[in-house]
């Protein structure tokens, strides 16, 4: 590599990249560490036009990356104990809705970077979320039993996500 030309970051979206895999949690409470697992699992390329990024409580990171012409953003969370934990949800965000903001488990939550994107002139590509619901998002390191052994599952449910958003691309 020549001095003049640096080395883009592995984290850059490619022009052909039209599917963003952003795994979000706290790894520091708990079963909020869900999202960051399951993308540590998952190929760092899945399928041709697909980044995965492990973001973790980096809103403006993920805000700023999705300027970026996105056909589809699959966000995999911890989302509130509402039900059994460990079980896994697929959702379909839809970024103007006030039910987007309850599914944050942590500080980070999708609301506040869909509204971070749009101030930032940008426009929220169509999001599915692949949750988890969770134990415990108390203070302490690793997933709760029942959300650990979600993540094979969840990894699963993304590739199937990711697989019928690019349906389309691949029937052109």
């Amino acid at each position: 590599m020549s001095a003049g030309r640096r080395r883009r970051p592995k984290e850059r979206a490619e022009p052909t990249d039209t599917v963003l895999i952003a795994g979000i949690g706290n790894i520091f409470l708990g079963d909020d560490g869900f999202g960051p697992e399951v993308v540590r699992r998952l190929p760092e390329r899945p399928a041709s036009g697909v980044r995965v990024v492990d973001y973790g409580i980096r809103g403006m990171h993920l805000a700023y990356d999705l300027l970026a012409p996105w056909d589809a953003l699959v966000l995999v969370d911890a989302v509130p104990d509402r039900g059994t934990p460990g079980r896994i949800e697929v959702l379909r965000a839809e970024p103007g809705r006030a039910e987007t903001a309850a599914l944050d488990a942590h500080a980070m939550d999708p609301a506040a970077v869909f509204a971070g994107v749009r101030a930032l002139g940008g426009t929220v590509p169509p999001t599915v979320v692949v949750g988890c619901q969770v134990e415990s998002v108390d203070e302490r390191l690793g997933l709760s039993t029942p959300v650990g052994d979600a993540v094979d599952a969840a990894v699963d449910t993304v590739g199937r996500v990711v697989a019928e958003l690019l349906r389309p691309h691949q029937e052109v």
